[in-house]
């Protein structure tokens, strides 16, 4: 073998090893595994804080801030996606390339904030990121296995990307309508807790409380042992599938009320369990109850009166 036929073949391993330490990380990491990639410069991920104000008090050292508001829609349908565009210019803004493993960082002060991290995850996803993971029990796990902070804020090179949407992890309210109205079969999956499923709680930006015609309540917090802050272990598709009801090819489309609990349950389900065909639907019970969808569980006119005082993701 010649000498530029070794350097060619070092070259290809030191290739498939680096993608093997990005594959190798998972949707899931820990933060020993985190600290162990960001070890090794050559193939350490992108962190993204996600936290907003509160990485200026101290962050994984590297990590750029990306506050979630980022990925968020307005005010009046907090869950809707944003722009391709607007996402494309914040991914460079952020000095993303799509070849890079990214790791999404949030605070982990209680089971919600992995809903965050899920959103962003889907998002990116979406935008055709492949190499992603999430710290599971975001920062607050980090510090608590005692590994260093930093308040050094990182400034990133601005990069220069295409994207486009991907719709296979994606329902709109057109495809919700089709599957209330029986045109479609897909399980409508209510990550919501009990309250908001039953109709006693509502959104503050909802037109009405209540939730899809034949969903299951499903509650993402589930996938979270009490009080804890970092997700569970997820029973594998077989598993899952009896949990749910599912049927062969039934499609899962998960919702909340802004797409950000329905979100963990889209990860949990989708990332962990790998079951196929799951969608998020990400402008929710606020979206659909303003389009004056069809309802279930709806209360009263003074029962959604006093609702409306009321609020959740």
């Amino acid at each position: 073998m010649t000498l530029n036929m070794i350097s060619i073949a070092a070259a290809s391993v030191a290739l498939s090893a680096s993608v093997a330490m990005a594959a190798d990380l998972g949707p899931l990491v820990t933060p020993i595994e985190l600290n162990t990639a960001l070890e090794d410069t050559k193939v350490a991920p992108v962190l993204l804080d996600i936290r907003g104000d509160a990485y200026s008090k101290g962050h994984i050292e590297g990590a750029v801030s990306a506050p979630y508001s980022l990925f968020r829609g307005p005010a009046e349908n907090p869950g809707q996606i944003v722009p391709v565009e607007t996402l494309e210019d914040t991914y460079e803004q952020l000095g993303l390339t799509l070849d890079q493993s990214v790791v999404i960082v949030t605070d982990g002060k209680t089971d919600s904030d992995f809903g965050a991290a899920a959103r962003v995850y889907w998002t990116l996803k979406s935008s055709g990121f492949e190499q992603l993971s999430i710290l599971n029990g975001g920062e607050l796990a980090w510090v608590n296995a005692g590994l260093p902070v930093s308040t050094d804020a990182v400034e990133p090179v601005p990069t220069e990307l295409s994207i486009t949407w991907d719709n296979s992890w994606t329902a709109e309210t057109d495809d919700v309508q089709n599957v209330v109205s029986g045109a479609t079969d897909a399980l409508l999956l209510d990550a919501r807790p009990a309250a908001f499923f039953e109709g006693k709680q509502a959104h503050a930006a909802a037109a009405r409380p209540g939730t899809l015609p034949g969903a299951k309540d499903y509650p993402y917090t589930n996938f979270f042992r009490p009080d804890a802050s970092a997700i569970s272990a997820v029973s594998y598709k077989p598993e899952m599938k009896e949990t749910l009801g599912l049927s062969d090819g039934q499609d899962v489309i998960s919702f909340c009320n802004t797409g950000h609990w329905a979100a963990t349950n889209w990860f949990a389900l989708s990332e962990l369990a790998q079951l196929d065909q799951v969608k998020l639907y990400p402008g929710s019970m606020v979206e659909y109850s303003n389009m004056g969808g069809e309802m279930a569980n709806a209360p009263g006119l003074i029962e959604n009166l006093f609702n409306q005082f009321r609020g959740g993701n």
